[in-house]
């Protein structure tokens, strides 16, 4: 049994994450600004529940205390969001990171930092490998606030484990779906749609690719990192290497969600959102890392993770009744 902190362990991964910890045994402390969600009885129960904004070296310190390993999820993520509230973006990940770490530094705990696939930006040369170059576009494009301070941190995090010793890990995660996302992303908005019988939204005639993977596998990839001895130091892409179109995943989950009930509406994003976004043609990862070092795979076939994803959100009306928004 172990002692770990999940911050942002109320979110979509977090919450996962915390359940699954408590089922494990571990005693779990979560650290968000609100408390779990509804349908995370197991958490409500079994979990210390600590209200805060990571960016409070104070508060933090109290929930950091005695814990063991540190599982860092707490961020300012979506399209919508980064679109609309950049500066938070940038500071709420970057300055709230390095409060985490340097708790983590006092009580010598081990860290996990999640990341994203968004770091390597646009690079064209696809499958990514962890150590592939980073293309961007201009500074001047919201798109790439979140990115980019994705990137600074993950430095940040390395960083400290090379000046101070810090044992700390880095996962990297492809297009995580899954019973709890907010309706603000590709499947997690399309079966909100759906289900909601409004039509499901379709970027740039869905010809970008993604690799859709399963929470699940998404947070047996995070424990892994947490807890496996050869994670120490390195970074992992944690994604599904099933590469699909867009317009495929909608097609999917319009089947699966309401048969030939389910509609479509076509998108411009260059007129819906504007010059300060842009979108990537294709996000494919290299997981080798992962299945060789750590043992992890995604198992999780996209028809029976949308499914499973479905007959959640048709029993949990308080999910359905979210506002949707965001792009791809």
């Amino acid at each position: 049994m172990s002692r770990v902190l999940v911050t942002g362990g109320c979110g979509f991964l977090g919450s996962h994450l915390a359940e699954r910890l408590v089922e494990r045994g571990d005693r779990v402390t979560i650290f968000d600004t609100v408390p779990p969600p509804a349908d995370q009885a197991t958490a409500r129960e079994h979990a210390r529940f600590v209200e805060g904004d990571i960016r409070d070296a104070a508060r933090l310190a109290d929930a950091a205390a005695e814990q063991d390993v540190i599982y860092h999820l707490a961020a300012v993520v979506g399209v919508d969001r980064y679109l609309t509230r950049p500066l938070d973006v940038i500071d709420i990940n970057f300055s709230g990171t390095r409060t985490v770490l340097e708790a983590a530094l006092r009580v010598g705990a081990r860290v996990v930092h999640a990341s994203t696939s968004e770091v390597f930006g646009k690079n064209p040369a696809v499958p990514w490998r962890e150590n592939d170059d980073r293309v961007l576009g201009p500074t001047s494009t919201d798109r790439w606030t979140y990115s980019s301070s994705k990137a600074l941190i993950e430095h940040l995090v390395f960083a400290f484990a090379r000046q101070h010793g810090l044992a700390a890990a880095v996962v990297r995660y492809f297009n995580v779906y899954g019973p709890r996302q907010r309706p603000a992303f590709l499947l997690s908005r399309s079966v909100h749609r759906a289900l909601n019988n409004r039509p499901i939204t379709v970027y740039d005639q869905g010809r970008q690719t993604r690799c859709p993977t399963f929470v699940d596998d998404a947070i047996d990839g995070t424990v892994l990192a947490g807890t496996h001895p050869a994670a120490v130091g390195e970074v992992f892409n944690i994604g599904s290497m099933a590469e699909t179109t867009v317009r495929e995943v909608v097609d999917l989950v319009a089947k699966l969600a309401g048969g030939d009930g389910v509609q479509t509406v076509e998108v411009d994003t260059k007129v819906a959102l504007g010059s300060h976004y842009e979108d990537l043609a294709r996000r494919v990862p290299d997981s080798t890392k992962a299945r060789t070092m750590l043992g992890w795979s995604c198992r999780t076939e996209l028809a029976d993770g949308l499914a499973r994803t479905i007959e959640w959100a048709r029993v949990n009306p308080w999910w359905l009744a979210l506002p949707d928004s965001g792009a791809s």
